[in-house]
């Protein structure tokens, strides 16, 4: 498997070299793609918006285009730790939580294209599009969100570990 030649152009567009660590989101198959020194590595299952896909703020999709990680939050919390507001604010395994939306890990993500996914009512950040766990695991593998990327917290909390800040995110519909 290869880099998505999108994604190498937008790169090569915004002036922006590649990062160690890449990942690519197919939103047609439900998957993420990541990749080490522009060397496929794995492919995992994730859940985007159920509302399709788009850039506006208010929308509840998931936005396209060229992303990095701007912020990680939740290092070193259990697996099923919820998450209200980026601050720990309970545990799936306690029942008025046991359907948290936002659980174990956060990447937040940045739009990097001015005026697409950065800026005015499309900017990713403001929009708060996340990478994050989900207490509803069953639902990975096809659309469930309100705009961000779900993955299962035994793929998630690794990811996390692994990518540092600045690691570029490509979202594409194919």
């Amino acid at each position: 498997m290869k880099l998505n030649p999108d994604f190498i152009s937008a790169c090569e567009k915004n002036g922006i070299a590649p990062t160690q660590f890449i990942l690519i989101l197919n939103i047609a198959e439900q998957t993420v793609s990541l990749f080490e020194q522009n060397k496929f590595v794995k492919k995992i299952s994730c859940s985007t918006s159920r509302f399709g896909i788009g850039q506006t703020e208010g929308s509840n999709c998931t936005p396209l285009g060229l992303h990095r990680i701007a912020e990680k939050i939740g290092a070193g919390e259990r697996a099923g730790t919820v998450f209200k507001s980026r601050k720990v604010v309970g545990h799936t395994s306690q029942p008025e939580f046991a359907d948290a939306k936002i659980t174990t890990r956060i990447l937040w993500l940045e739009g990097l294209e001015d005026g697409f996914n950065r800026g005015g009512n499309v900017d990713s950040h403001a929009r708060y599009i996340y990478i994050h766990g989900t207490a509803d695991q069953n639902s990975i593998g096809k659309p469930s969100s309100h705009g961000c990327i779900h993955l299962a917290d035994e793929d998630l909390i690794p990811l996390f570990d692994l990518l540092p800040s600045g690691t570029l995110v490509w979202i594409s519909e194919k």
